[in-house]
């Protein structure tokens, strides 16, 4: 279980340092010939990334299913994020160079979600029905800590001083590019116990189709029957997908809205990033224990009701640094115990032996209403003229996702058994 942690751990650098807070930024504000163009095309570049793991996902988790190969699949993504992360390093602050960063950028992005697909499919493999709720919290916890302890070294270490760890300074870009590679090998490392000690899971019996074509008809007999026998499933696939956009708005715009609204200077904002880090660690080891004792869907509801109600407060608020502290710290203990729970919702009615295939559908469900978060924000502040108000508009989608929530059945309550059709 705690190896299997240590790559949640490992992958929060490349999650938090190079696509949110360090390397990114150094892409559309070093790189590009100005930022608004390096914003345009960063956000070309990852929406591309997006349509490929919408599209692909759920066809590798099938894969990995039928041949046994999780791990094995596992292992083949993460050595590609590391390679890609790498990669980065030859990226200098010349515009020439930006296609290059881009393309690496969005490779990693892909394969770390194709990672992740077989990575969540391994909670039933390091849990029992009793601890799953607390394992997933403490994984999405160590996900939290990593990502905090791995900024940190790097603002110090890289980015802050004029000559930092290893001689390294910022002429041609040095520090940040050199962040990539402290990146790549926090991944590498820490990665390295789950292939050492989380068994391989078993083959699900389904015949591995060589044609990829052939998985996806395989995928759309396995839609049609979990229409007939799961909608509790689809009812969830589509719930979640609408609040994790909600949640996810919530980490792209809300060091913009800490700068613009509330007044916080660049530095202040990374120490607010840390801080929120410390406190959503927190609440998902907290609310795995929730999960456990109450059952996932009860935590997600009284999650999303707590997220809604905090973001009403910071719209009404008088704007000021001390209100967006308490709010924004409050939404980071709400946001780990959303994310750790849906986890284990999904796991706990996957159909077993699916599970990869499954959590590959949650990863495309999710990217293909990636756009709702963005345009409710934006929208907002086109409708109301602030930029505070664009808050209004990610509270929106979040009440959205609690309604659509509360009619999907909690995977507590006994059900009838169903059979997995068998493919032909």
């Amino acid at each position: 279980m705690f190896s299997w942690a240590l790559w949640d751990w490992g992958s929060s650098a490349f999650n938090t340092v190079i696509l949110t807070f360090v390397f990114t930024v150094y892409l559309t504000e070093g790189v590009a010939a100005d930022p608004e163009r390096g914003s345009q095309a960063l956000g070309v570049a990852l929406t591309i990334a997006g349509v490929c793991i919408a599209l692909v996902a759920p066809v590798t988790g099938q894969r990995s299913d039928a041949g046994g190969r999780r791990k094995l699949w596992l292992a083949v993504h993460t050595a590609l994020v590391v390679v890609c992360t790498s990669g980065l390093f030859f990226v200098q602050d010349d515009p020439s160079y930006l296609v290059l960063g881009l393309v690496l950028l969005a490779a990693a992005s892909v394969f770390a979600e194709f990672a992740t697909v077989n990575y969540n499919a391994m909670l039933l493999q390091v849990s029992t029905p009793a601890t799953i709720g607390r394992i997933s919290g403490f994984g999405w916890g160590m996900g939290y800590f990593g990502g905090l302890v791995a900024l940190v070294i790097v603002l110090i270490g890289f980015v802050q001083p004029d000559v930092g760890l290893f001689g390294v300074t910022a002429d041609n870009g040095l520090n940040i590019r050199a962040v990539a590679l402290f990146a790549a090998v926090w991944f590498a490392v820490f990665a390295v116990p789950l292939f050492a000690f989380v068994p391989e899971a078993p083959s699900s019996g389904e015949p591995l189709r060589h044609a990829l074509v052939s998985s996806y008809v395989v995928l759309g007999k396995r839609l049609a029957w979990m229409w007939r026998q799961e909608r509790r499933t689809l009812g969830f696939l589509v719930a979640s997908a609408i609040y994790r956009d909600g949640l996810a708005a919530i980490f792209t715009f809300g060091g913009v809205i800490a700068a613009g609204t509330f007044g916080f200077s660049p530095s202040e904002v990374v120490v607010f990033a840390i801080t929120a880090n410390l406190v959503a660690g927190l609440g998902a080891f907290l609310g795995g224990r929730a999960d456990d004792r109450f059952g996932p869907k009860a935590v997600i509801v009284a999650a999303l009701f707590g997220l809604v109600v905090v973001g009403v407060l910071l719209l009404v608020l008088p704007p000021g640094k001390a209100a967006f502290w308490v709010c924004g710290l409050t939404l980071a203990i709400f946001l780990g115990p959303t994310q750790s729970a849906s986890r284990t919702f999904l796991a706990r009615i996957a159909t077993p032996g699916k599970e990869g295939e499954v959590f590959g559908l949650y990863a495309t469900t999710g990217r293909a209403v990636s756009f709702l978060g963005p345009l409710a924000f934006s929208g907002f502040i086109t409708l109301f003229g602030s930029q505070r108000a664009g808050m209004g508009g990610i509270v929106l989608i979040l009440v959205v996702g609690l309604v659509a929530m509360l009619p999907v059945r909690s995977p507590d309550r006994p059900t009838e058994p169903t059979e997995v059709p068998a493919a032909s």
